[in-house]
């Protein structure tokens, strides 16, 4: 064991000065949202260079990581756990924690909306663009993702939440004029078909793409309790989305009924039945 940690400290020190050095890079909460999930090919290098030790590095950042998250260091945080993305890449609990510090943590520490709404949207495309790219049949993420939308962006969660709705409706109607919602991840033909199987979707509210993320995720779901986590995530979309809309509710009922089936809830039942009452559903 002795000689194996003597082996492992001269790349844990790398680590160590590179993680330093690289968090000391910050200009700004811009600059600092775009670099957060990028660090430098230099630390890529090094990263490469820890070889069998990777494990052990891991788990230091891992210790470090929990610490800051326990004395509320979260922008710290953030840039820590940018490398743990790069320790562990396949590992989807690493890109669920880092996105949702970056979204819920570190974005309510920013002064402005608009500085808000980077850390947000940096959260979402780390899970999407590399967490998902990287992982892609993983429900976990797709249903962070989800989530992200249905309770960041389509709920009253955050005081920002208004002008995060209003930049995300910006940038969907700038794809929509391109005529391609590459940007964003989402596939026009899985949009169609999502307009087919739900109700025709308003695509610039977020609540479109929290449906979609989560139909996503079921496609790749195959364990009883990931399937139940994506159902929540459309069911409570579609009922969100029926109190502006009430021609989702009765789509809403049948999600609830599916889960119900699948996965039997006194909770859910009782929620069923407030809900059928409020619309007038059978």
């Amino acid at each position: 064991m002795k000689s194996v940690l003597t082996k492992a400290l001269p790349c844990l020190a790398l680590v160590a000065c590179a993680t330093g050095g690289w968090m000391c890079q910050r200009r700004g909460a811009e600059q600092a949202a775009q670099e957060t999930v990028a660090p430098s090919p230099a630390a890529e290098m090094i990263v490469a260079g820890l070889g069998g030790f990777r494990g052990i590095a891991a788990e230091v950042v891992w210790f470090r990581a929990d610490r800051l998250q326990d004395e509320g260091r979260y922008a710290e945080l953030a840039q820590l756990a940018a490398w743990l993305t790069f320790l562990e890449p396949h590992t989807p609990e690493v890109w669920a924690f880092t996105a949702w510090n970056l979204a819920y943590n570190v974005s309510v520490m920013m002064p402005t909306h608009a500085d808000r709404w980077r850390w947000v949207d940096a959260g979402m495309r780390l899970l999407r663009d590399d967490g998902l790219r990287l992982n892609p049949g993983d429900p976990v993420l797709y249903k962070e993702l989800a989530w992200m939308f249905l309770i960041k962006l389509g709920g009253q969660l955050d005081e920002a939440s208004d002008y995060y709705r209003d930049q995300w409706k910006t940038l969907m109607n700038g794809c929509g004029m391109m005529g391609t919602y590459d940007a964003v991840g989402l596939d026009r033909a899985r949009m169609d078909a999502i307009d087919k199987e739900y109700g025709k979707q308003d695509w610039t509210s977020p609540l479109a793409s929290a449906l979609y993320w989560a139909a996503r995720g079921l496609e790749t779901a195959r364990r009883k309790e990931h399937r139940a986590e994506l159902r929540q995530v459309i069911y409570q979309t579609l009922m969100v989305a029926s109190k502006s809309e009430p021609r989702f509710a009765a789509r809403a009922l049948k999600e609830m009924r599916t889960a119900y089936a699948e996965q039997p809830s006194p909770m859910l039942l009782q929620i069923m039945v407030k809900f059928k009452e409020s619309y007038g559903l059978d």
